[in-house]
């Protein structure tokens, strides 16, 4: 017997969008209505359930938010995505905060659509049966409940990613940090459970950077004092984007502080040698390195023996001297294993 499609509800106030919207999602087999207002939007939920309801952020009358507040009252079942073309840190922030799953960016793309409406369900899905069984199956609560912060986690993440994808300058930095520095916490024989927290705080570590204007970011020219000023709230801001969704402190210590120096002069709380996370300490290191050998909006990118070498110049003052000489390894190992790799493709 074919069970029943899951229902969705599209609501934006845009007519070409709607449209569009529910073409997609039909022909991915859901049940869809469309409503052009947060008005609207409620007495459709008030007449029939929906799994999944994707709500414009900004529209007239009552916005995005306040929809997504009415529905977490009323219809506490129903998953929310929103979308947007931009979304601010302080909206990000509560829209977490009021439960929604993801975002969707404008203009739309039907792979991507697809993707986190089936990501939203399942992470429904998974949700509502935490619920119902975590009474008598507390080993599958556990499973579940890890499954689903992990998908909150991925929204996250999703975010963290849509900030670089759009600079040239930027793209793939926190990757290329994260796998340098998941490669030194493993030379420095920390323990796997430390290791993949220093493997998400790499992913996100710049996730407060969102706070920040493009033409702030992509400037040419000396940032101005006031500048420099806004530019150093990101690890701040970032901590205040993960708090409400990540539980690990931890992580969320290591995003705060990957801008502190080993000599106390670094910032936001001007913490110096052990006092500095350690996760901290290696994240520092391996971002210093990929800006250094990354091309910027004021200048090309450096050779890598020019950055080692400015690592190495930092240990002690800038850089913890232990995960230098961790992070000196790990690189030039990887280089000796790329150039090995060469040149037996040339036999």
């Amino acid at each position: 017997m074919t069970p029943d499609p899951e229902r969705v509800l599209v609501v934006d106030d845009e007519a070409t969008v709607r449209s569009v919207l529910e073409r997609w999602l039909r022909g991915l087999g859901y049940e869809v209505a469309t409503a052009d207002d947060g008005d609207e939007a409620l007495e459709r939920m008030r007449e029939r359930d929906f799994a999944l309801a994707l709500v414009d952020i900004r529209m007239p009358g009552m916005s995005g938010l306040e929809l997504l507040r009415e529905i977490g009252r009323a219809h506490p079942d129903t998953a929310v995505l929103m979308c947007t073309a931009v979304v601010d840190v302080e909206t990000a922030v509560e829209s977490l905060r009021l439960g929604a799953y993801d975002f969707i960016g404008k203009p739309f793309n039907a792979d991507d659509v697809a993707l986190r409406v089936e990501r939203a369900l399942e992470r429904r899905r998974l949700a509502l049966e935490n619920r119902d069984y975590r009474l008598s199956l507390e080993g599958r609560v556990a499973e579940q409940t890890r499954q689903i912060h992990d998908m909150f986690l991925g929204a996250v993440e999703a975010l963290a990613f849509a900030l670089e994808a759009h600079d040239e300058y930027t793209r793939g930095h926190s990757q290329r940090v994260t796998t340098v520095s998941v490669a030194v916490a493993r030379r420095l024989g920390l323990p796997a459970a430390d290791g993949e927290r220093v493997r998400v705080a790499g992913l996100l570590h710049d996730i407060g950077k969102i706070g920040l204007s493009d033409a702030l970011l992509h400037k040419r020219d000396d940032l101005s004092a006031e500048e420099i000023a806004q530019v150093r709230e990101h690890p701040v801001i970032g901590e205040r984007i993960l708090a409400p969704v990540i539980g690990d402190l931890q992580i969320i210590a290591a995003v705060r502080h990957h801008h502190e120096r080993y000599d106390g002069r670094g910032y936001p709380d001007g913490l110096g040698g052990g006092e500095i996370p350690l996760a901290a300490r290696l994240l520092s290191a391996a971002d210093a390195y990929d800006a250094m050998t990354s091309n910027r909006p004021y200048r090309p990118a450096h050779p890598r023996e020019y950055a080692l070498a400015e690592l190495r110049a930092g240990a002690g003052t800038q850089f913890d001297p232990a995960v230098i000489e961790a992070i000196t390894m790990v690189l030039v190992r990887n280089h000796e294993g790329a150039r090995d790799a060469r040149e037996a493709g040339g036999c």
